[in-house]
């Protein structure tokens, strides 16, 4: 029960700050994308909209050739730890929340930021007012930004490790007592990482939801 509490901890954590990292990175660059006018935009989205679809196991081999040893951020030693763990998550969250954070500021009518503008906001404070304008639609895009690294498991594997009481996630355990045909185990472990992403989504709901009505 112990060993469970540990991962289920571990998961949270790498997950959650992942997440937010990936928030702080990905809210502020998709608004400013999506507000600028600049060459080659066009096709920064196209290689956004890739990223939204990037296989997990491809991050992890990347992220492995930066972190090893001979790698150009090996002094780090970063691989085989939570935060090895984190950076590939937030690689894989980053393109996710920025894509949709960059949708949801161009469906804003654009005469919105210009009147913005013409009453002396600065660009951060008009990224400020149109994100607020938004918050629905950034809650939603932190929503799929979660979902797509608290189930993600190749990635996670390869950078680390899969190490008991160190870098052993639910994803990576369910695994591993699948491969060791301990099914009653992995199954526990499956439901258990059901219920903790269900609860987090959850939480993530009411809050969208209460905006909602707090609109309405």
């Amino acid at each position: 029960m112990n060993e469970v509490l540990v991962i289920l901890k571990l998961s949270l954590y790498v997950s959650i700050v992942a997440t937010l990292i990936a928030v702080c990175i990905g809210l502020p660059l998709g608004s400013i994308i999506a507000i600028k006018k600049f060459p080659l935009k066009k096709i920064i989205i196209a290689l956004i909209n890739t990223g939204m679809g990037l296989p997990p196991v491809v991050v992890g081999l990347f992220v492995v050739l930066f972190l090893s040893r001979n790698g150009p951020f090996g002094f780090l030693q970063w691989l085989y730890t939570p935060k090895g763990m984190i950076v590939a998550q937030v690689i894989i969250a980053t393109p996710i929340i920025t894509g949709l954070s960059l949708a949801a500021v161009q469906s804003v009518d654009p005469g919105f930021y210009q009147q913005i503008l013409a009453l002396g906001a600065t660009t951060r404070q008009s990224i400020c007012v149109l994100l607020k304008e938004i918050r629905l639609s950034v809650l939603a895009a932190v929503i799929a930004g979660f979902g797509s690294i608290i189930s993600e498991v190749g990635a996670v594997m390869m950078v680390g490790g899969n190490i008991k009481g160190q870098t052993r996630v639910l994803t990576t355990a369910t695994v591993l007592e699948t491969n060791m045909g301990n099914f009653e185990i992995a199954i526990a472990l499956g439901l258990t990482l059901l219920a903790m992403s269900f609860i987090v989504n959850l939480a993530l709901t009411f809050i969208q939801q209460h905006k909602v009505r707090s609109n309405g």
